[in-house]
C-alpha cells in the first residue's frame, strides 16, 4: 500500500471523558502510519483533555469555547493538511485497526474524490446494536429520495473542502446534511461505497432528542435545500427521517 496519503481525522470533543478514550483507541489502533489527528476541544472542564494528553498519537489539540461542534468542524478543517479528510466525534469510533487502510485504499484511484460506508448506532456500553445504517450504493438522484450517507462514514481529499467550502454555521442540527448535498448532489464528484461498517456511533443526536427538534431539523432540511439552488420531490423530507426505520430492521 502507497503510504504517502497523508488522511487527516478530526474530532470535535466537549466534556467527552466518558467516551473519548474509546474514540483515541480506535484511532491509536489503525494500521495504516500516515495520520494526522486533529482533536478540537470546546474548553472541556472534566477529564477529558487529560485523557487526550495521554495518547501521543495525536497530532494536535487545541482547546477554547466555540459556537458548537460544527463551528469546531470547521476549525479542524482550517489546520488540517491531510490529503484526504474525515471527521469522528468524540463518542464514535471506528470498528477495526483496518478502517484507515480501506479508505486509503479507495483514494490510491486519484479519479475518485469520496467514499463513504456503513455505520451502526450502539448502546453506551457498545454491547448491543440498536440499528445499523446500511448506505448501499449512490447516484445523483439518490437525496430526492431520502438517502444520505452516514457523515461520520464519509471521507473526501481536500480538494473537495477547498472547492466547496465548510460547514455552514447558519444551520444547527441540519449542517452537515446541508454540506452533504453541496458535495453529493450540486457537485459532480466521484464517489466509491465501502459497504461494510466502519464506525459505531452511540445512541442520541440532537435532531432526533424530541419531536419538537425533528420538526426543526424538517425544517432546516428544507433550507439546506434552498441554500444550494435546489428543490426536492414534495415527499423528500418525508422520506428522510422514514428510512431510519428500516436501520431497526438490520442488525
Amino acid at each position: 500500500m502507497n503510504h504517502s496519503i497523508k488522511l487527516s481525522i478530526i474530532t470535535p470533543s466537549f466534556n467527552s471523558a466518558s467516551t473519548i478514550r474509546d474514540t483515541l483507541l480506535s484511532i491509536s489502533y489503525q494500521d495504516y502510519p500516515n495520520i494526522e489527528h486533529i482533536i478540537i476541544d470546546g474548553h472541556s472542564t472534566d477529564d477529558t483533555l487529560k485523557i487526550i494528553s495521554e495518547f501521543p498519537h495525536v497530532s494536535r489539540m487545541i482547546s477554547g469555547r466555540d459556537e458548537g461542534i460544527y463551528h469546531a468542524m470547521n476549525k479542524g478543517l482550517g489546520l488540517a493538511s491531510g490529503d484526504v479528510i474525515g471527521i469522528l466525534n468524540s463518542d464514535d469510533l471506528y470498528t477495526s485497526k483496518s478502517v484507515i487502510s480501506e479508505v486509503v485504499k479507495v483514494f490510491e484511484d486519484d479519479s475518485i474524490d469520496g467514499c463513504y460506508a456503513d455505520l451502526q448506532y450502539v448502546s453506551p456500553s457498545l454491547n448491543k446494536v440498536n440499528r445499523t445504517w446500511k448506505s448501499g450504493s449512490f447516484s445523483p438522484r439518490s437525496f430526492y429520495w431520502g438517502w444520505m450517507p452516514p457523515h461520520p462514514t464519509v471521507f473526501l481529499r481536500k480538494r473537495v473542502y477547498d472547492r466547496v467550502g465548510n460547514f455552514n454555521l447558519a444551520l444547527k442540527s441540519a449542517a452537515d446534511y446541508e454540506f452533504l448535498l453541496r458535495v453529493f448532489v450540486k457537485n459532480n464528484f466521484k464517489f466509491q461505497y465501502i459497504p461494510k461498517t466502519l464506525v459505531k456511533m452511540r445512541t442520541g443526536g440532537i435532531s432526533n432528542a424530541s419531536l419538537k427538534n425533528r420538526f426543526r431539523a424538517n425544517r432546516e432540511d428544507r433550507l439546506a435545500w434552498e441554500l444550494n439552488g435546489l428543490k426536492p420531490y414534495f415527499f423528500t423530507l418525508y422520506l428522510k427521517p422514514f428510512r431510519k426505520i428500516f436501520q431497526f430492521l438490520i442488525k
